[in-house]
């Protein structure tokens, strides 16, 4: 370790008077800072139940680009009048503890590094650090009950100095790609929940439902064959009769028995109408399940709520019966990609996306073919630069594909690789209805479809259900993290499976944050931008420029221009400041 770098890990920090800060105070980026420039603001003393932190390094994301555009109309922000209370980027940030107020000393203490879990919820509320609470574009803030005493604790995790500041700052983003990858759908039915069970007329099956009937408080019943109701009436649950329910009369019936929130458990049975599965499907209470279960495969697509998947983890299982219950639990029900299979990543050319591909390629059993598609050539080079050492390290084969530059379609070039089949899995990191129906199209009949980017609940989009049940097809979707994500890329950093610094794509210091902003939102960089708040006068660079401009942190980097905490080291050696 470098001396400049030693120094400034050491617990012995010297705080300025006065600090540098980009508050915001509108929308638009001409709201940032104060006439392009970060303000300097005093530095505070921590109250008993506060804690003063340094801000070491802090990652750009898109998703503050939304935050940028919307102001104090953005949904996190409830309204706020920015002018007088203003707010401050910065979700994905690194810290270090400099003074702790008397009740906390016994949790934290000087030089203590953190890092943060932006996704805080008080009282059931959204208050996410970087949005309701002021986030990491500054050099030094307090931390107080707003961090401290959340619905699920404290949310900061220690990070020891084996890990570089730019990797700690990247917890958060990598805690969100392997929560893609994490269970977050509910695969049994609820304790206390209302199921709903609508079977098809002239259906005589005999059915079992062999696990599952206990858990239910009440369960609406709609023509199912008298194999199911000789079932059903030795459960604990209310029992409801209600045969000949029509479409326009679903509505009716959630509002009933569920306040209008939905079915926690939906089961269908036999059914061969997409047109219907659709209509019964959107009436799914949020981490609800619909179990297909059935022989003959839907007459056609089924209009399926994409937003809804990714925001509401409403989970599509099934089987072919006999017995209902087959459907539920983890073990037919995968999140993770398949061992030794074809994944596409879609909309693989952008940071996130560019996070999936690493992952898969380092994945100890992981995918043997990765194909990552996106519009850019430029980007598609940058994947090729970025990761083709990696590849072959180890032992898969990485492809690119640009399906507005190339003779072939997307599907024709899927399907030639794995000989008609299709992929495992398919990854969509593109928030547009008609590339995630694209997506169904390209993954084999047992595959897993990802929808990593949002789209406003509500949005539909044609999907083949058929699968789920006639075969076992996957759909999830995942919105957020949790402490327990970024422990988990912690874990396999240590392990050496996972190099969360090989995202990192541009770095800059404080006084660049700005330019950094408007790199993401003009998408200027395929890897992440990385501000370091203590580094007041580094120029914005990507990593490929740092040969030219900086060669002693250039000669540092791993082949393919990958971040490393020794160019971090040379970095600090050069530009900070004591």
């Amino acid at each position: 370790m470098t001396s400049q770098y030693k120094k400034y890990h050491s617990p012995e920090i010297t705080v300025p008077e006065k600090g540098l800060v980009w508050n915001m105070y509108g929308a638009g980026d001409e709201n940032i800072g104060k006439d392009g420039k970060p303000e300097q603001l005093p530095i505070p003393k921590p109250g008993a139940n506060q804690m003063l932190v340094r801000i070491d390094s802090v990652g750009l994301c898109f998703s503050d680009v939304k935050l940028i555009k919307m102001g104090g109309s953005h949904p996190k922000l409830y309204n706020r009048d920015l002018s007088k209370e203003p707010g401050r980027l910065g979700h994905e940030a690194s810290l270090t503890v400099v003074e702790v107020g008397e009740e906390l000393q016994d949790r934290y203490y000087p030089g203590q590094r953190l890092a943060v879990q932006p996704d805080i919820y008080q009282d059931g509320k959204s208050t996410a650090y970087g949005y309701t609470i002021p986030g990491g574009l500054i050099q030094y803030h307090l931390i107080g009950p707003e961090m401290l005493e959340t619905d699920e604790g404290e949310c900061l995790l220690p990070v020891d100095d084996s890990m570089g500041y730019a990797e700690a700052s990247l917890l958060e983003p990598w805690g969100c790609v392997l929560a893609a990858y994490t269970q977050r759908r509910r695969l049994d039915p609820k304790n206390g929940g209302v199921m709903w069970i609508v079977g098809r007329r002239g259906d005589n099956a005999e059915y079992l439902f062999s696990r599952g009937l206990d858990a239910p408080a009440v369960i609406i019943l709609s023509d199912v064959p008298e194999a199911v109701s000789a079932i059903v009436e030795k459960a604990k649950a209310k029992i409801i009769v209600r045969n000949g329910v029509t479409p326009d009369q679903f509505e009716e019936l959630a509002k009933e028995f569920t306040d209008g929130l939905g079915f926690d458990d939906i089961v269908i049975l036999a059914q061969t109408s997409a047109d219907l599965v659709g209509k019964i499907a959107k009436y799914s209470a949020r981490r609800g399940t619909i179990n297909m279960v059935g022989k003959a495969p839907l007459d056609g697509l089924v209009d399926t709520d994409v937003g809804r998947l990714h925001y509401d983890y409403i989970a599509f299982i099934g089987n072919q019966g006999p017995d209902i219950a087959a459907s539920y639990g983890g073990e037919r029900n995968r999140c993770e990609l398949f061992p030794k299979g074809t994944t596409v990543f879609v909309g693989a050319g952008g940071p996130m996306g560019q996070m999936h591909v690493q992952r898969a390629l380092e994945l100890p059993d992981g995918p043997t073919t990765v194909i990552a598609t996106e519009v850019s050539d430029q980007r598609l080079a940058s994947i090729q630069e970025r990761f083709a050492s990696l590849a072959e390290k180890k032992g898969r084969k990485l492809f690119t594909f640009n399906p507005q530059t190339s003779e072939k379609s997307l599907h024709d070039f899927v399907m030639e690789l794995t000989g008609g089949k299709g992929a495992e899995d398919v990854v969509v990191s593109v928030p547009i209805a008609g590339v995630m129906a694209e997506g169904d199209t390209l993954m084999n009949e047992n595959g897993m479809l990802v929808f990593f980017a949002g789209v406003p609940n509500g949005t539909m989009a044609p999907m083949n259900l058929n699968n789920v049940y006639m075969n076992n097809a996957q759909y999830t979707g995942t919105s957020g993290l949790t402490l327990d994500d970024q422990r988990q890329v912690l874990s396999q950093a240590s392990k050496g499976s996972l190099s969360p610094g090989r995202s990192v794509g541009a770095i800059g210091g404080m006084n660049a944050a700005k330019e950094g902003i408007k790199a993401v939102i003009d998408g200027k960089y395929a890897g992440k931008i990385v501000i370091f708040p203590q580094l007041e006068d580094l120029p914005l660079l990507g990593l490929d420029e740092l040969e030219k401009s900086l060669p002693e942190v250039a000669e540092k980097l791993e082949p393919g221009n990958m971040w490393t905490v020794e160019a971090e080291e040379a970095l600090f050696e050069k530009y900070w400041k004591e």
